[in-house]
């Protein structure tokens, strides 16, 4: 980011703090315009080559030009930054910050679009052109040996294709399109299985629709429309914090709201009394009813947080919130006011609508007690956080 001299703020992609650049502005708006980097004149001592031959034409990384050691503090003063300026706090409890073990080969899953040709690429930055691909980083090894070896017909409709790999390095191809006819894909040659997704549900075409997540030696099973935390280690460093944090006693009531397949609800079940998940998907939930299958004091809502929280009648001592980029909608918040927990755990993937909902939440009476930063994605500008708010 940087001033013209009419006092507009100049935001320009692959720049680092320092440089003096040159720039071609891409586009204008009344406070602020955009810039393309056309080339460094006076380079930051920080900057580094990037690994990849892709970087700066693909979108899925953005700071492969900063030494990891420097991305991680980074991230964590742009947590502080948006919290302070959208949230509004002039105090804020120290960031925890967590980097990742791995700043390379740590994604468990990666997502495709094809070329015309049929080629698996990636998104253009800042535009949907899908541009193919021949090497990426971020990957865990097992899901580098076989990507480039996959070729599908662009005349079969297929949208996106999705690669997983689990914790004993099964495989899984999925196959996502608004058609309902099962594609033809000829795979026997390779060690992996495939789903189709589509309207009409789930079709396994090969192998099996799930795969097993090991986190601190639980297994979780995993389907095919069930969303995971795609860097595993550092979830686990996530569940590890959520138990150090949280009050929990066999008396509470501990509402898990968009529980998805049960990551964390498996860890802090034993804590309480009482379990209740709420997730709208229906592949999450089933996960959720197997994973969660032994204790008999869980429960489960497959519908909204919208639909479900305004005609909760129960006083939960804890809630954990895990939203989708989008955070809170508005029902969510007042819906929460109405039931006032002493203590929430938010999980966040986003840090300027965690800001907005953590100004919601300390204007309605909470205090944000704890913060952490976990570098669920190295090498991006994606930001996750946890925020443990008390009641005061």
């Amino acid at each position: 980011m940087g001033r013209l001299r009419d006092g507009r703020a100049i935001f320009v992609p692959y720049a680092l703090a320092g440089e003096r650049v040159l720039a071609e502005i891409t586009a204008e708006k009344a406070h602020h315009v955009w810039g393309q980097l056309l080339q460094v004149l006076e380079p930051s001592p920080q900057r580094i080559a990037p690994r990849c031959p892709h970087f700066g034409e693909c979108g899925g990384c953005h700071y492969q030009h900063l030494p990891y050691a420097e991305q991680v503090p980074l991230k964590a003063r742009l947590l502080t930054e948006q919290l302070q300026r959208i949230g509004g706090f002039r105090e804020l409890p120290s960031i925890k910050i967590h980097p990742s073990p791995a700043a390379w080969h740590y994604r468990n899953s990666l997502q495709f679009h094809l070329t015309p040709q049929g080629k698996l690429g990636f998104q253009r930055a800042q535009s949907h052109q899908t541009i193919p691909i021949q090497q990426c980083f971020l990957p865990l090894p097992p899901l580098v040996d076989l990507w480039q070896q996959i070729e599908l017909d662009p005349a079969a409709g297929i949208e996106r294709i999705e690669l997983r790999c689990d914790s004993a390095e099964n495989l899984l191809l999925i196959l996502e399109s608004d058609r309902l006819e099962t594609p033809e894909v000829l795979v026997e040659e390779l060690p992996l299985s495939v789903v189709h997704l589509s309207p009409a549900g789930s079709v396994v075409i090969a192998g099996s629709e799930y795969l097993w997540m090991e986190v601190q030696g639980q297994g979780l099973r995993l389907s095919a429309g069930s969303f995971f935390q795609v860097n595993t280690a550092v979830a686990e460093q996530i569940v590890d914090y959520l138990l150090e944090h949280l009050y929990l006693s066999p008396n509470d009531t501990l509402l898990d709201i968009y529980c998805g397949g049960g990551l964390y609800s498996l860890f802090l079940a034993p804590k309480v009394g009482r379990l209740i998940g709420i997730e709208n998907s229906p592949f999450a939930c089933r996960d959720f009813e197997f994973n969660l299958d032994e204790f008999e004091h869980v429960e489960l809502y497959e519908a909204t947080a919208e639909q479900v929280l305004p005609q909760l009648d129960l006083r939960p001592q804890t809630v954990l919130l895990d939203p989708p980029r989008s955070g809170l909608s508005k029902t969510v918040r007042q819906a929460l006011l109405g039931l006032a927990p002493p203590q929430i755990a938010y999980i966040s993937c986003d840090p300027a609508t965690f800001a907005r909902d953590a100004r919601h939440f300390a204007q309605n009476g909470y205090c944000l007690e704890h913060l952490a930063f976990f570098d669920m994605f190295p090498q991006t500008y994606a930001i996750e956080s946890v925020g443990i708010w008390r009641l005061d």
